[in-house]
């Protein structure tokens, strides 16, 4: 093969690997309109997507912050109430332990006192059968004894005059230091001194 024809073979090898330049400025045009079309309308609507996007998503946690501020605030809240409940708990308890001690109390005092009135009427009713049988036994040592003087003397005394001697002498009885006023005196002589 001559050498001009491998030299016009290599030129056309060239001008295929090379573009033309025709080709060169459409393709640049078209990159500059397919650029100013993608710069003008499809970058901002993108961009704007993507803020969108990154709005939601800063919302989306800032509500996920707020909730979980809001449930560790009601859980706060619950554990103070929780807190306070277990404290009123204690408070009511512990209110009804004294409550329920000072009641035992006034029963104790109450049960006291109304054992002591029925010790005392019940003294009160001792004195007055005691007083009152002191009474009858008088009345009836009054007039056995004027029944024995009589036997005794042989006549029959005035029944007056020994019912004053044996009062007189029941009284005697009573003054004595060592007499309780039951008729039991402490001495012997006064027996003989009444007939």
């Amino acid at each position: 093969m001559p050498v001009h024809v491998f030299v016009a073979i290599s030129q056309e090898g060239k001008d295929l690997l090379y573009p033309k330049l025709s080709e060169l400025l459409l393709g640049g045009v078209a990159f500059f309109i397919l650029f100013a079309f993608m710069y003008r309308w499809v970058v901002p609507r993108a961009n704007q997507m993507l803020e969108q996007r990154r709005q939601k998503i800063q919302g989306d946690f800032e509500a996920a912050e707020s909730s979980r501020s809001e449930a560790e605030k009601l859980l706060g809240d619950y554990r103070t109430q929780l807190s306070g409940a277990r404290e009123e708990a204690n408070r009511v308890i512990e209110e009804a332990r004294k409550t329920a001690e000072t009641m035992r109390r006034e029963l104790e005092v109450k049960a006291q006192e109304e054992s002591r009135k029925i010790v005392e009427r019940a003294q009160e009713e001792i004195r007055s059968e005691r007083d009152r049988v002191f009474q009858e036994l008088k009345a009836q040592v009054g007039e056995l004894s004027l029944a024995l003087a009589g036997r005794m003397v042989g006549e029959s005394l005035d029944r007056d005059r020994h019912i004053r001697l044996v009062d007189d002498y029941i009284r005697e009885l009573e003054r004595m230091p060592g007499g309780n006023g039951n008729g039991h005196g402490g001495g012997s002589s006064g027996e003989g001194s009444g007939g």
